[in-house]
Order: structure tokens, then sequence, then C-alpha cells
């Protein structure tokens, strides 16, 4: 089971897909952003591992993809929104290969470059067992630091929805660690398979991306002035700002 939310209105579509370790409760201000511009629907989900969403024994870019496919079948062909590990599933689906029309996609933050090490890293959070928490409060502190989304980032805990649960043996993280095993997916082939405009953009300030290498995959690569990694928290009309061309074109 996936898990989706909807909202606004209109005969264009948006799909959201957010980042590894997070939910779609990131989403937050730019639906708001969306639902005041007005004349478009939006379609947020969980991926796979995370928040609501089911867990699963093997994670990949395209089993991700396949997921989400049928969340949008029956879309007018939506303009994806995907931030990090997100744009790579938004490339994925807009490859024709899941059965998805796409108008385009806006590729946010997306973690080009792995070293040996990082992807080490990786392999080793995935295979580590879950750790459960005493109180709800330290497994959204863990969380917090998980996702990137501190206190003074988001504030409220709007944005965290989802992402802790608690069970018989205490509070926990919702995300699988198995997701951190999609680590080093081929981006370059991804965007090289796209059958619709791709728009890529960073913080100016991410340290996980430069603005040179996503101009070394897309013409149209942009740099937000001010934020850094999560972006779409930061500066959400910023990320509208980015959609308005891709929705008009649509």
């Amino acid at each position: 089971m996936i898990w989706q939310e909807c909202g606004g209105s209109g005969d264009r579509t948006i799909l959201l897909l957010h980042g590894l370790g997070a939910t779609a409760a990131v989403w937050t201000g730019l639906r708001t952003a969306i639902d005041e511009r007005g004349g478009v629907r939006w379609v947020a989900v969980d991926l796979g591992g995370h928040g609501g969403s089911d867990w699963h024994t093997l994670y990949s870019v395209g089993q991700l993809a396949a997921q989400v496919a049928p969340r949008i079948a029956t879309e007018s062909a939506p303009v994806i929104v995907g931030h990090s590990l997100g744009a790579y599933i938004g490339l994925a689906l807009a490859s024709g290969w899941f059965a998805a029309r796409v108008r385009a996609v806006l590729g946010i933050g997306p973690k080009i470059a792995w070293s040996a090490t990082e992807l080490t890293a990786a392999r080793d959070l995935a295979a580590r067992p879950l750790r459960c928490y005493a109180s709800e409060d330290e497994a959204v502190e863990r969380y917090r630091r998980v996702s990137g989304l501190n206190e003074a980032l988001a504030p409220e805990r709007t944005s965290l929805a989802r992402g802790v649960l608690r069970t018989s043996e205490g509070w926990r993280l919702a995300q699988d660690p198995g997701t951190f095993g999609v680590a080093g997916a081929p981006f370059a082939s991804l965007v090289a398979s796209a059958t619709c405009p791709v728009v890529l953009a960073r913080g100016e300030h991410d340290p996980m991306v430069s603005l040179q290498q996503l101009r070394a995959h897309a013409r149209a690569a942009h740099d937000i002035p001010g934020a850094a990694h999560n972006v779409h928290v930061e500066a959400p009309h910023a990320v509208l700002a980015l959609l308005e061309p891709l929705l008009e074109g649509a």
C-alpha cells in the first residue's frame, strides 16, 4: 500500500515526491502555495518504506517508481516535482517504462556523485537493525537528523507527519532502513531516458550537489538563493516559480 494525499483543483496536476528519509509532509509549504495559486491539482505520496506506506524486502529506483505509477494513471499527464531521491523516481516515471505519462520533471537537489565511502555508509545504514526510543520526542529528534528537518527549518511538526510511529517496543522511525540501499543509482541514464522536459535546481548552499553537476545533465539548471538542501521547505514559493513555465507549457 502506498499512502497518498490529494488536493487542489484544475485540469493540471503536480505529483510531489519526497526525498530519502522524509515523508510527503515535507511538501506542506509548497502545497499551500499551490492552493493559493489555484487552478492546479496536486498529489503527494509517501514512497515505499517511508511514512504510511508499506515496507518491502528490496528497494530500487525502478521498484519505487513502479509503486507510484498507478497513482497517476488516471491523472492528466502530471508535472513531477521530486526532491533528492524523489527526483530519481520522477525521472524513472518520465521514461515511459512504467506506462505513466509525464509532462515535465522538476528535480530538486538530487545527489549525483557518490564516493565509495558514501556508498559503503549507505549500505551499512540499510543493514542496520531497527532502533526504538523510549519517548516520541527522542524518536522525533532522530527523525529530524535523518530528514534534515531541524527545528530552525521546520519548527512545527506539520512537516514531520508520519515520520515516527509507536510500537509495542517503543517509538521508532517509520522509515525502513533498507531504503538506504537505493543510494548510488545512475543519474545520467535516468536523465537520458526522460521523454519530457527536465529542469534541475538546488539551493545555493546545498552541500550534496553543485550547480555545475546539475548543468552537466540538464541545460535548464538553477540555483535558488539563500536555500540549502531542503529548498522545498525553505523556499516553497521559489520552487513554485520554477514550476510556472512547466505548468503553462503543459
